[in-house]
């Protein structure tokens, strides 16, 4: 008998048990509440923070991890600063991809595009900065690829990206992307190819100083 009662008393009344789902279903949409508020925190912190830092694009705030690629990797050749008239190692590509370079304020270049040849140590303190440098070589001439590569990099450079062309004369190809310890060489122009390689390593983690400002 008291085994009985004592379940009888612990067995709610119709009014506690809707007393109790209430509660349920309030403690349910407080947190949600409370995770929809962070998701919104979040987004709104990286739109601030892209405010303030033009040349971090949004989807930089949220990559986990470093690239891996597209391209080719190449062995990191260190960032020792050197002067003009102060002899260095040979780079291992060409274009190079990381290695000794000028300091400021005689580096980096502005970013955009440059009709002129830029000197490889130049052109190295870019890539540091987490740059992605596209260059072309056009003995004959090649107005077309140039019109198509520079439509690309203005887009990149209108959202705030870090993005230089520059030619680059003597590759074994005409066309070459540079980044941080990355190139790819092709000769035909190819848009998703590029637009691949831009946005995995510009404001890469891979550049020594990737956050640095455009």
């Amino acid at each position: 008998m008291s085994t009985a009662s004592n379940r009888s008393s612990r067995r709610m009344t119709p009014t506690q048990a809707r007393a109790a789902r209430r509660q349920r279903r309030q403690r349910r949409r407080r947190v949600l509440r409370y995770a929809g508020g962070v998701a919104v925190t979040l987004v709104a912190g990286a739109l601030i923070l892209s405010l303030f830092l033009p040349g971090l694009p949004l989807d930089t705030l949220f990559r986990s991890g470093t690239p891996d690629g597209p391209g080719v990797r190449m062995e990191d050749q260190g960032r020792e600063h050197v002067a003009p008239t102060e002899e260095h190692p040979a780079y291992n590509s060409y274009p190079p991809t990381s290695g000794w370079h000028y300091n400021v304020p005689l580096a980096p270049a502005r970013w955009g595009f440059h009709d002129e040849v830029l000197e490889d140590e130049i052109l190295l303190h870019n890539l540091e900065h987490g740059y992605v440098n596209v260059h072309y070589d056009c003995p004959d001439g090649c107005d077309q690829l140039v019109a198509q590569l520079g439509e690309l990099v203005q887009e990149g450079v209108d959202r705030g990206g870090k993005l230089l062309m520059s030619p680059y004369p003597g590759m074994d190809s005409r066309i070459a992307l540079t980044a941080w310890n990355f190139i790819d060489q092709f000769d035909e122009f190819d848009e998703d190819r590029i637009r691949a390689f831009v946005n995995a390593h510009e404001s890469s983690p891979n550049a020594p100083e990737w956050n640095v400002q455009r």
